[in-house]
């Protein structure tokens, strides 16, 4: 017992792995029990031992041991005379009596493991065969559960090769792993299945799957066999993501100057599936909505969705597979440049998507979150290997992406694709930190860029620039912008982009100070109705804040249609944060809405419905009863898109009117508008009695579901009856995924009671619960409240402690707007004695209604005023 506790004490809260033995190749061998949902192992591992040591540490978790051995290169056997499993820090520690001496040995381990139903590690699925459910395997590594599967060295720059076999294969399943399989070997009902040895990998990228498929390939140029595995009798719906997928490989080739290292890619639609896709080498998986393009089923939003996504786990064949991070403090290399070069190639395949416009999305979330003191730096300390999961939020993925195109754009396109294909080729199969990569864009480009991005990278936040003009002279200046207003001293080095008056009369500079002035030239020789716009096309991670003559000519610019879709995007979004901040006026945020009275692009028309959104609840619990003009004044800014786009789809429209007719519908519905809910409701009706109707064409069906559901109450249940038929009836994911989107809209919280005790039950796959939380209505906040407390404990059974569980905090608490309600949802979860798990998560909750309880008091100042505006406005022609 001393030997076991010391040998397990020196280890115990380490962030690393110790590295006097190190792996270099693993063959691992899986039997597979589906009957009884688990599986037994043995994997011989080839380990360099760099010290002489007595102890053995790897990661192992939720496994049973039952031999280990170690045989040196010189044939001499070692048996460990402890072996010491520690739960809490995920670690197997082997004890030997005598020393392992320097040089390669091989260490030999047998284990078994269960199925398990959380979605992580080696885990337990379903399919349906003839309408029977039957038992499938699939493997989810990202972040840190390939310990879960087999004991290994579960970090990522602990590269090594992996030949894999799996046995007890029911001979009907296909079994896939990252490489072609080299052997199958048939004995009656099961089958045996060897594959060939991978190339340097990390253990995340690891991959299992075996399930019963259908399958369309086509392939590369360069001989990539490239397969999308679908379910049975739908491989046809796979064929839209192959193409991307075929067409992306051979851009990805080009853009980094690298080819693609592995001889196949599959991707295969997965049932049960916790993301939304992973880029496991060769072997990407994804959820079935992410991967199926249904012609009947799939909206313009499906169709562009599907297509980001896959690029996006392409692309991780270079950033993220070929090169990747260092350690779990680098996660935004991975997941930052994937989710910027998946616009990138999008672009050129769809030009007319105009799809860097859509990447402001993408901008303005990372903003958002990144507003927050709760927010955390692009690169932050992991300490312990699984804290990593919270990171898999806005600020790697999206403040990522966003501070690359904000590089790129300052640098210019080409000297930034020289760059990326110099780092793939000095960092292949191989391991990088972010300062590898600013130093290899240094030497290419000739300028000091890690001056410039580490204070991007290493400081949590983004500046608000204050733009004032004072004759010819423009004045900047820059201080952290935080939403809940708190002081900060932080600066940043912002490449600060402008225009006067035309696109054509642009300025670029460097504030690398807290204040610069700079002079425009003589406004007298420009027309009257010059205007200044800063942070061109909203190309930079910052904000702008105008002086009242620079935002009174903005307006007018808007209005005149002199301004990009990009930059009304950035001047409307940069407005509702700086009100939401209560830096600005409740009523300067909707006289500013109120030029948007126009043709407006999507992107643009997103962003406006979207604040109209969050602008009439906040009015709920500020002046309530100004809820009712208010939302007339709103519907009068969309209708006349609505009655542009009409109902009905038409022949050779473009993808974006497509998506502008689903966004706007679904608002008015959103809005209450009564024509709006009454022409929805009769064409779902239609719909319900005969699916192949043109009335309802799939980019309105959310729009319908969600005004059935507006119009029902516990007096009459018939909308939830409607879409919870639908729901069992339909077979396309897509649609499936509509409806739960829509189901939880209702304004009857006893409604509400029944949706979310609807996703509670098996009728509802687990992963799919996230997609009723995020769009419960508003009216329903509270029964949300006390149905996630009094079902706590089932949920953290059901949902395990891991990434799906800050779905549960995030969009059940975040819509209060109370002070008192975030102190009882802190004292619910514990404060800083929640679990590590959400910690993070909840923190940036409570902070976010506590903005919100804020916002709500700084509007009620303006409360005589905003009664006199929001009449006149309702009632505008």
């Amino acid at each position: 017992m001393e030997i076991q506790e010391e040998s397990i004490q020196q280890f115990k809260g380490q962030t690393r792995l110790p590295q006097f033995a190190v792996p270099k190749r693993y063959e691992l061998t899986l039997k597979l029990d589906l009957s009884a949902c688990t599986f037994s192992g043995h994997v011989a591992i080839d380990a360099s031992i760099n010290d002489p040591t007595k102890l053995l540490v790897l990661n192992a978790l939720e496994l049973v041991v039952h031999q280990v051995s170690f045989t040196s290169s010189q044939k001499q056997k070692y048996v460990p005379s402890d072996i010491v499993m520690d739960s809490d820090d995920e670690i197997l520690v082997l004890v030997f009596e005598e020393v392992l001496e320097v040089g390669y040995g091989l260490l030999e381990i047998e284990f078994s493991g269960v199925l398990n139903e959380h979605l992580k590690g080696l885990y337990r699925c379903t399919y349906s065969d003839k309408g029977a459910k039957k038992n499938m395997a699939a493997s989810q590594f990202e972040a840190v559960d390939a310990r879960r599967c087999f004991p290994c060295w579960d970090e990522p720059a602990l590269k090594a090769t992996f030949k894999i076999t799996l046995e007890n294969i029911p001979s009907e399943l296909t079994a896939l792993s990252n490489m072609p399989v080299s052997e199958e070997k048939v004995h009656g009902p099961l089958k045996t299945v060897h594959f060939e040895e991978s190339i340097l990998m990390s253990t995340y990228l690891l991959a299992v799957v075996v399930g019963l498929f259908d399958y369309v390939e086509d392939t590369t140029e360069d001989g990539i066999k490239v397969r999308s595995y679908c379910p049975v009798g739908k491989s046809d719906k796979g064929k839209f993501a192959l193409d991307i997928a075929i067409k992306t490989l051979s851009f990805f080739k080009m853009y980094f100057s690298t080819p693609y290292p592995l001889p196949k890619l599959d991707m295969v639609a997965v049932p049960e599936f916790a993301g939304g896709a992973m880029e496991n080498y060769g072997l990407i998986t994804f959820r079935e909505s992410e991967l199926l393009l249904d012609a009947l089923h799939s909206a313009a939003a499906n169709i562009q969705r599907l297509t980001i996504v896959v690029a996006h786990e392409v692309a991780h064949h270079w950033f993220g597979n070929l090169v990747t991070m260092e350690w779990w403090s680098h996660l935004w290399l991975n997941e930052g440049f994937a989710t910027w070069v998946s616009y990138l190639v999008t672009d050129k395949l769809f030009p007319e998507w105009n799809i860097w416009n859509s990447f402001l999305q993408e901008t303005e979330d990372g903003l958002q979150m990144d507003a927050l003191e709760k927010s955390h730096p692009i690169e932050v300390e992991i300490p312990q290997a699984r804290a990593v999961l919270e990171y898999f939020d806005d600020i790697s993925y999206r403040k990522g992406c966003s501070v690359i195109r904000m590089l790129e754009n300052f640098l210019g396109d080409e000297i930034f694709q020289k760059s990326l294909a110099s780092y793939m080729k000095k960092f292949g199969f191989s391991n990088a930190k972010t300062e590898d990569l600013w130093k290899v864009i240094s030497e290419t480009s000739g300028v000091k860029v890690d001056k410039i991005m580490n204070m991007w990278t290493k400081q949590k936040g983004y500046p608000v620039i204050t733009v004032k003009l004072k004759g010819t002279t423009c004045e900047f200046e820059q201080t952290h912008f935080l939403s809940s207003a708190l002081d900060s001293d932080a600066e940043w080095i912002v490449p600060v982009t402008l225009c006067v008056s035309s696109y054509e009369n642009q300025k670029k500079f460097l504030l690398e100070a807290k204040n610069r002035q700079l002079d425009i030239g003589d406004l007298e020789n420009v027309e009257e109705d010059w205007w200044i716009k800063t942070n061109v096309h909203q190309a930079g991670f910052y904000r702008v804040k105008y002086d009242e003559s620079l935002e009174a000519r903005l307006r007018k610019a808007i209005a005149s249609n002199c301004l990009s879709a990009s930059d009304e995007f950035g001047v409307l979004d940069d407005a509702f944060a700086l009100c939401e901040a209560c830096s600005t006026p409740f009523s300067s945020l909707l006289l500013l809405m109120d030029t948007y009275r126009k043709d407006l692009e999507y992107i643009v028309l997103t962003r406006l419905i979207d604040i109209c959104y969050s602008a009439s609840r906040i009015i709920r619990d500020t002046i309530p009863a100004l809820e009712s003009n208010l939302k007339k004044f709103f519907i009068s800014l969309l209708l006349p898109h609505a009655e542009k786009l009409g109902w009905d789809a038409v022949p050779g429209e473009s993808q974006l009117d497509e998506l502008k007719r689903e966004q706007v519908l679904t608002a008015l519905a959103h809005l209450d508008h009564p024509q709006t809910k009454e022409e929805a409701i009769n064409r779902l009706r239609a719909f319900l009695e005969d699916k192949n109707t043109p009335l309802l064409p799939v980019n309105t069906r959310k729009a319908a579901y969600v005004a059935v559901m507006r119009n029902t109450s516990i007096a009459d249940k018939t909308g939830l009856k409607w879409l919870q038929k639908l729901y069992k009836e339909v077979d396309a994911v897509q649609e499936k995924t509509r409806i739960l989107r829509c189901i939880g809209s209702s304004p009857d919280p006893a409604i509400v009671s029944e949706v979310l005790d609807f996703v509670l039950s098996d009728e509802v796959p687990q992963q799919d619960i996230v997609y009723v939380l995020r769009v419960l209505s508003w009216e329903g906040r509270p029964t949300a409240w006390t149905w996630l407390k009094e079902n706590w404990d089932l949920i953290l059974k059901r949902w395990g402690k891991e990434m799906l569980l800050t779905h549960f905090i995030r969009d059940i608490i975040t819509p209060f707007c109370s002070d008192d309600m975030a102190n009882e949802a802190e004292a619910f979860f514990g404060g800083d004695d929640a679990l590590p798990s959400i910690a993070l998560n909840l923190k940036q909750s409570l902070e976010k209604v506590r903005i919100k309880a804020r916002w709500v008091e700084h509007i009620k100042e303006e409360t005589q005023l905003l009664v006199a505006l929001v009449e006149r406005l309702a009632t505008k022609e």
